[in-house]
C-alpha cells in the first residue's frame, strides 16, 4: 500500500521538532545540519549567505542582494550556492508564532560524490547564456516538494535519536541533497560538485574579494586568475551574484565596517581606512547610502541594540 506524503502534515511536524531543538546559535547535533527560531520580524541587516539550503516550516524571510529581492515562507526553500554580502530579515515572526527554519550546508565534496554515484548529472541542466557558459544565480528560491521535506523531518528526527545518528544521518543528508539535485533548482547544486562549472570560477573569484577587500585590484587580473576573458567573467560573476566584482567589494566593505564600528574599538576614519577606504567622506557617504545612517550614529544605534537585552 502506497501512503501519500502531504506537505501540511509533514510541515506541521517540522515546526515541532525545530521549535524544541533550536538554539541559539543554531548548530544542531549533527554535523552540517542548522535550525533556527526567530521570535519577532526584524530589521534588515547585513550579513553573509555561505552556502547552504533553507527551507522555511514556519514564518517569512526576505533576502536582498544587487537588484533581486528573495521572499520566501512555509514549505518553501532557498539555495545559496555562494557565499554572497546579502541584506535580510524575517518580514513574519512572533512571540506566539516565530519563525522556524531547516538548514543543510552544501558541500562541494558531498555534492560531487553523489554525483558521480548517480553516474551523471540530472538531465534538467542549467539554462545556456547567448555566447557565454551557463551561470545559475546564486540563490534561489523553490516550493519543497513533499519528498524533500519528508527526507528532512526523518533527518531532523535524528535529533530524538542518539543511538541512530551516527549510522543514519550520513545516508539521509545525501537523500535531501539529492531531492535538492534533482529538484527546480538543481542546476545551482550541480555546479558547485564540478570543479570546472562557472560558478566554481566565480567562487573562487567571491573567495579572493571576501579575503582581500581591502586591496584594490583589475578586473581583468581576477578575470585571468579564473581563466575566463574580462568580458565573459563579467557577465558571469554578475548572473551568479547580481552585483558586479567592484560593487561586491563595496558590499563586503561595508558589511565588515559595520562589524568593526560595532566593537567601538576604532573611529569611523580608521575602520574605513582598514576596509580599504582611502577617502574618509566617501566612506561615510556610501556607508550612509547602505545602512541608512553615518557611520557613528549607526554604530551608536547598533550598539545600544545590543546593551538592551542584557539590560
Amino acid at each position: 500500500m502506497v501512503i501519500a506524503l502531504r506537505s501540511d502534515v509533514l510541515l506541521a511536524e517540522l515546526r515541532e521538532l525545530i521549535a524544541r531543538h533550536a538554539r541559539a546559535d543554531e548548530t544542531t547535533a549533527i554535523d552540517g545540519v542548522l535550525l533556527s527560531a526567530a521570535t519577532g520580524p526584524q530589521e534588515p541587516r547585513g550579513s553573509t549567505t555561505g552556502t547552504v539550503a533553507a527551507v522555511i516550516a514556519q514564518g517569512a524571510k526576505r533576502l536582498a542582494i544587487g537588484d533581486r529581492v528573495y521572499d520566501y515562507g512555509p514549505g518553501q526553500y532557498l539555495v545559496a550556492s555562494v557565499d554572497l554580502p546579502v541584506t535580510g530579515h524575517y518580514t513574519r515572526a512572533s512571540a506566539e508564532e516565530p519563525a522556524l527554519g531547516f538548514g543543510l550546508m552544501l558541500r562541494p565534496a558531498a555534492i560531487a560524490a553523489l554525483l558521480l554515484d548517480a553516474g551523471a548529472a540530472p538531465a534538467s541542466g542549467p539554462v545556456r547564456r547567448a555566447g557565454g557558459a551557463a551561470a545559475p544565480p546564486g540563490l534561489g528560491v523553490a516550493d519543497a516538494s513533499p519528498e524533500l521535506l519528508d527526507a528532512v523531518v526523518r533527518l531532523v528526527r535524528l535529533l530524538d535519536r542518539p543511538a541512530d545518528r551516527a549510522v543514519l544521518a550520513p545516508g539521509l543528508q545525501r537523500e535531501v541533497l539529492w531531492r535538492l539535485l534533482t529538484g527546480p533548482l538543481g542546476a545551482s547544486l550541480r555546479q558547485i560538485g564540478m570543479s570546472d562549472s562557472s560558478l566554481t570560477h566565480v567562487r573562487r573569484a567571491v573567495r579572493w574579494i571576501t579575503e582581500h577587500h581591502a586591496t584594490a585590484f583589475r578586473v581583468e587580473d581576477l578575470a585571468r586568475s579564473c581563466g575566463m576573458s574580462t568580458s565573459a567573467f563579467h557577465r558571469t560573476f554578475h548572473a551568479v551574484t547580481a552585483l558586479s566584482p567592484i560593487q561586491f567589494q563595496k558590499q563586503v566593505r561595508l558589511q565588515e565596517s559595520r562589524l568593526l564600528l560595532l566593537t567601538g574599538a576604532h573611529d569611523v576614519a580608521t575602520v574605513g581606512h582598514r576596509v580599504g577606504y582611502d577617502s574618509t567622506s566617501q566612506f561615510s557617504r556610501e556607508y550612509r547610502r547602505q545602512f541608512g545612517l553615518p557611520p557613528g550614529r549607526d554604530a551608536a544605534r547598533l550598539r545600544a541594540g545590543v546593551a538592551a537585552p542584557a539590560a
